[in-house]
């Protein structure tokens, strides 16, 4: 359903993107924003998936900044923290408000990422112009919680997962006082992904339900 667009942000940097586009009329933008393992099989499905639902969907290359067509395996994931510790915060800002512009023409814009795309989107909706943001288990959130969003975020978090603690959660959850959190008990970090063994079919469900619905209502 997808194909590989090019987009520029007002820097002047190119970079690549995922852009899945619905049937008809889009009922609005969606920016797909990805895990550290690059906009890879499973990114593009997740962002062809939400055209399916009618929106105007894209998945931005952000770690073309540093190193261009990043695809790499789940089990690469010190390679890939390397790669995401070599990006600049304002130049990934950049690049979504980029993400956000490409896709403005079909209305109300949202975000949605997962891992450390997940607290990216928890960024952009301090930072981009977007109606609403879905933050799967971002951590990374917590280290910029002087930031406030302008918009409705929705947060999931795995109730089982090693990397993001429940002080870390509750945290975030104290940051963000007008957000939606949800915590599922049965799951752990990667638990959206069906190309990881941390996948929870029931858990991952439950939130996509709630996720369009959230969407639904702030987007379109």
């Amino acid at each position: 359903m997808g194909r590989q667009v090019e987009l520029q942000a007002s820097d002047g940097h190119r970079f690549t993107a995922w852009l899945a586009e619905p049937e008809g009329k889009p009922r609005g933008g969606l920016v797909v924003l990805q895990e550290i393992f690059g906009v890879n099989h499973h990114i593009r499905s997740v962002t062809d998936r939400f055209a399916a639902d009618g929106y105007l969907a894209i998945a931005p290359a952000l770690f073309d900044r540093v190193r261009p067509g990043v695809d790499l395996p789940y089990e690469q994931i010190g390679a890939a923290r390397q790669v995401m510790t070599s990006l600049e915060r304002a130049n990934t800002i950049l690049d979504m408000r980029a993400a956000v512009e490409a896709v403005r023409s079909a209305g109300g814009v949202g975000a949605i990422g997962y891992c450390w795309g997940g607290a990216l989107a928890d960024l952009a909706a301090c930072e981009c112009d977007i109606d609403a943001a879905v933050s799967y288990y971002g951590r990374h959130t917590a280290t910029w919680l002087e930031l406030q969003p302008k918009c409705p975020v929705m947060y999931h978090f795995g109730k089982l997962d090693p990397y993001i603690p429940p002080e870390t959660v509750a945290a975030i959850e104290a940051g963000r006082p007008q957000g939606t959190f949800y915590i599922y008990d049965q799951a752990g970090h990667g638990f959206n992904c069906d190309e990881r063994h941390e996948f929870h079919a029931d858990s991952a469900a439950l939130a996509l339900q709630r996720t369009r619905e959230f969407l639904q209502r702030h987007v379109g």
